[in-house]
């Protein structure tokens, strides 16, 4: 998010546009490899790694995990998603306006320090907490969200492939034609244009930022869903003959093409409200002048604002200064707060405030969220369950219900951690880490397994069974070199850079004296332990197992070896019995 949205929509996850460019060097390959190794083998990311090499079986269990406790948290934002939807059947909107306060008075003092939108995320949704160390309790009403959303994935995802192939028709076509729609509106908003110019604007400075780019390797990763396991579960029950280089292919296409489309609407709409703020601004600066220099009405406009501020500046810099005029800057509106929950539900809530029956707007939005983020979980509970399954943990008479079933009721408990005051900065601390070191561990062994331990040339020749021709040059460099690199160097920035710099967090806090400005606090001492477990567990499961099964196997061999001697010595003694007993009758004659 940055991702808190995490994949709930691609184009919250893209600062601009220009992050993408790693995507074609990096994330098409491992696309493809995932489909083709799914695909060949028929098995599910336990399945798979096991068939290659049974000390890869870790790999499988990493991506489990990792789906697990990304899922954990992603249904929760889908919770948030059926709270606003639900709220949207009101006509004004609950977040177009401040409460009234006890005393009937006024409006609530924190909604009118801050803003309409920001009370009803921040009280009235999160009810959030200054600090994570205070829980804050239970929010029941997201409780029940949270429970609805569990349940609904469930519903879905009830028979695995059987029921999510039908769901999908709706979850992935309705965004579209909501996008359209929201496409149409857009355009036709005053500023639409401002923002669209700022989405295609290169920032050079950004370019040259490292993290920038580290942010579009971990995209990579939730844009295609990559390194989760659900991509090799689904791609298993394909055709053994599909063209499974022709769908990375088109389908890395359909996703570039979709992440521009919905930016594009996106970004109207940043602009459509980027130009109301800027609007208000000016305005507010305007009548503060007229009033303190007693001018008549129309003296100031916004043609010759910036000429008549340089004419005070100049003649009374004193009383200029006195005056404190707000600073409206359109790129710091246009700017502000395009990423993660703020873009959901601050911005676009926001925007959808100011437009003509602004109830039909936002239910359309919270629809299209829902449907993306669902069709999004149906590969997270996918890379659980099937390897639960291939571990043969629980009995195999259970059907795929009770899987499902049992998945979703055990992350729905510990999801409830999320439905804090502080939930969510616990979702913002899982976001962070964890799905971000293990997913690019686990997808530079995967290549590394595939290319140089299942072996390039087999996998070739894998490739040419199902397609009927070897993968070209490009395929070759990136599986053999150019993406394990590029894995490994995102890989060790982000270390550095995270473990160089104290982990902070961003509270609202309606006692700070910057407020309403979301505050910078760091993490307690504690919370180091709970990174461990998020992002080196996952991690260090892989090597774990391998060590297990070589210390097992190294055990079975001596047992085998001491068993087998055993058994020699035994059927020594049998043959040795009618030996004594012929020399033993031999004697007596």
């Amino acid at each position: 998010v940055g991702q808190l949205l995490t994949h709930l929509l691609l184009f919250f996850l893209l600062k601009r546009i220009f992050k993408r460019n790693i995507r074609d060097i990096d994330g098409i390959p491992l696309l493809h490899l995932e489909f083709a190794i799914g695909q060949r083998l028929r098995k599910g990311s336990v399945g798979v790694w096991r068939s290659i090499n049974p000390y890869l079986v870790g790999v499988g269990i990493a991506s489990m995990l990792v789906s697990f406790m990304v899922g954990m948290y992603y249904n929760t934002i889908i919770a948030w998603v059926l709270w606003y939807f639900f709220n949207s059947f009101q006509d004004p909107l609950p977040w177009s306006q401040c409460p009234v306060n006890e005393n009937r008075t006024g409006f609530v003092s924190e909604c009118e320090d801050s803003s309409p939108v920001d009370y009803f995320w921040y009280r009235k949704t999160l009810n959030t907490t200054p600090v994570i160390e205070d829980s804050g309790g239970l929010q029941w009403w997201i409780v029940l969200c949270l429970f609805c959303a569990w349940t609904l994935l469930w519903v879905c995802c009830l028979r695995g492939i059987e029921t999510t192939g039908k769901a999908v028709y709706v979850t992935s076509t309705l965004p579209y034609l909501v996008l359209t729609i929201f496409l149409i509106r857009g355009l036709t908003l005053k500023g639409s244009v401002s923002g669209i110019k700022f989405l295609f604007t290169p920032d050079l400075d950004e370019l040259l930022n490292p993290s920038t780019w580290l942010d579009a390797g971990a995209q990579v990763f939730y844009s295609f869903s990559l390194a989760f396991g659900g991509l090799i579960s689904f791609s298993s029950y394909n055709s053994v003959h599909n063209n499974c280089e022709q769908d990375a292919v088109i389908i890395s296409i359909i996703n570039g093409l979709t992440s521009i489309y919905a930016a594009i609407v996106i970004y109207s709409i940043i602009g459509f409200r980027a130009t109301e703020r800027f609007d208000d601004c000016l305005n507010g600066n305007i009548l503060t002048l007229m009033n303190t220099f007693d001018l008549p009405e129309g003296n100031i406009t916004e043609s010759n604002y910036d000429g008549f501020l340089q004419h005070l500046n100049s003649t009374v810099p004193a009383v200029f200064q006195d005056l404190q005029l707000k600073t409206c800057d359109m790129q710091t509106f246009l700017s502000q707060g395009v990423e993660g929950t703020g873009l959901a539900f601050i911005v676009f809530t926001e925007a959808i405030t100011k437009m003509p029956i602004s109830p039909l707007w936002s239910v359309l939005f919270f629809i299209m969220l829902f449907c993306l983020g669902l069709s999004t979980m149906f590969g997270s509970v996918e890379g659980v369950v099937v390897p639960l399954q291939d571990l043969n943990i629980l009995p195999k008479r259970w059907p795929k219900e009770v899987y499902t079933g049992l998945v979703c009721l055990v992350s729905f408990g510990l999801a409830i951690i999320f439905a804090q005051g502080s939930g969510e900065y616990w979702l913002a601390l899982f976001d962070g880490f964890a799905g971000s070191i293990p997913l690019l561990i686990i997808a530079f062994c995967e290549m590394m397994a595939v290319a140089y331990i299942y072996g390039i040339d087999r996998f070739n020749d894998d490739i040419k069974f199902m397609i009927g021709h070897k993968p070209n040059f490009f395929w070759q460099a990136t599986w053999r070199l150019v993406s394990p690199l590029i894995v490994l160097v995102i890989f060790l920035f982000y270390f550095v850079t995270t473990v160089s710099k104290e982990l902070t967090y961003i509270a609202w806090d309606p006692q700070s004296e910057n407020f309403p400005t979301l505050e910078t606090k760091s993490y307690p001492d504690w919370i180091y332990a709970i990174i461990f477990i998020l992002s080196g567990v996952p991690a260090l499961v892989i090597p774990a197992v391998a060590l297990y099964k070589l210390i097992r196997n190294r055990c079975c061999a001596k047992e085998e070896k001491h068993t087998a001697a055993e058994q020699l010595y035994s059927i020594s003694d049998k043959i040795q019995i009618p030996d004594e007993l012929d020399r033993a009758s031999r004697s007596l004659h």
